[in-house]
């Protein structure tokens, strides 16, 4: 849910590739490779574009959490650390420069903040957010209550005339209090949800909103086309900054995040991986080979080992970890 690469129109690296630069990043870590397994490395790196964006994933992921303490190529990693760092802070004056300057109060001025600054600087400065891992139950001035998921962060903007919730990351379900003068409104950068007397659950990711509704209504309306749309108890509907997705039915396990809890009713093991990754720091990955199997359960999302661990025991799966922050689900041999 943070903010991605904004040029992605390669695809990201397979399953089996990332793998791979997993392991030779696993042998190259401590500096003891020799030079043999070095040019084999080396080989490998500029075999394909491929593998060059899997390695660089993985030095992505290991900054900050494991890094190497003794380099392989002592030229090529200063040369690419100090390009890294000179990026680092061009892009921090940059970012300092557009806050300053979206700090304005004006819807527009909102809009425009939304659209061209990245989630994680919105989420370093949001009235409340949670990091990766925990959840958060708030209750506001007027009596409504929200739980904000993991990653996730909102603003508040409360007046005499409305009450407005920007969601900036994340995840976040509501429960509104009644008030017959003032809307309670939610915005993410796709559009604005008007609460009808209502609980429901808003979920942003890169492209899209989903928007599920247990009680009341919420109307849609988006936030380039002004296209609406009524979603009324028991309805599911996603949308984008120019369409709305058909309703469907809400998804009534999504409210049990609320509780620290995944329910999983027949999904595919990779849609559980892919929610999982939201509670863990590090890579999280799942081979091709046994994405697709059906889970069924229970499982604390404050335990993510605890869950691999129950999956790996209920499912022919095995737990790899050739790093402590890169875990991957494999096929039993």
């Amino acid at each position: 849910m943070k903010s991605g690469p904004t040029s992605a129109l390669r695809p990201a690296p397979s399953h089996a590739v990332l793998a791979q630069a997993a392991e030779w990043y696993a042998r190259l870590r401590d500096g003891s490779a020799s030079s043999h397994e070095i040019a084999r490395w080396q080989a490998w790196l500029h075999a394909a574009e491929e593998h060059q964006a899997a390695w660089h994933y993985v030095e992505d992921i290991s900054r900050g959490l494991d890094p190497l303490r003794t380099t392989t190529d002592p030229r090529q990693t200063a040369n690419t650390l100090n390009k890294a760092h000179a990026r680092l802070h061009a892009r921090r004056r940059v970012l300092i420069t557009l806050a300053a300057l979206a700090s304005g109060g004006t819807l527009g001025m909102l809009s425009w903040r939304q659209s061209m600054l990245p989630s994680g600087l919105l989420a370093w400065t949001a009235d409340h957010r949670t990091p990766t891992g925990e959840q958060r139950a708030l209750t506001l001035a007027d009596g409504t209550h929200l739980w904000l998921n993991t990653a996730s962060a909102i603003n508040l903007y409360f007046s005499a005339s409305e009450r407005r919730i920007e969601l900036v990351q994340g995840e976040v379900l509501i429960e509104t209090a009644h008030d017959e003068t003032r809307p309670f409104l939610v915005e993410t950068p796709h559009g604005r949800m008007r609460a009808l007397g209502t609980r429901f659950n808003v979920r942003l990711d890169e492209a899209r909103t989903q928007l599920d509704v247990y009680a009341g209504a919420v109307e849609i309306r988006t936030a380039s086309s002004a296209i609406s749309r009524v979603v009324a108890a028991g309805q599911q509907s996603r949308f984008d900054r120019a369409d709305i997705a058909p309703l469907a039915t809400a998804d009534a396990a999504r409210e049990a995040w609320t509780q620290g809890m995944l329910v999983a009713d027949n999904i595919s093991l990779r849609d559980v991986v892919q929610e999982l990754r939201l509670y863990r720091q590090g890579h999280l990955g799942v081979a091709d080979s046994v994405a697709g199997l059906k889970v069924y359960g229970s499982f604390p999302l404050q335990n993510t080992d605890r869950v691999l661990h129950m999956l790996a025991s209920a499912l022919p799966i095995r737990i790899e970890q050739p790093l402590p922050w890169w875990t991957t689900l494999e096929s039993v041999r």
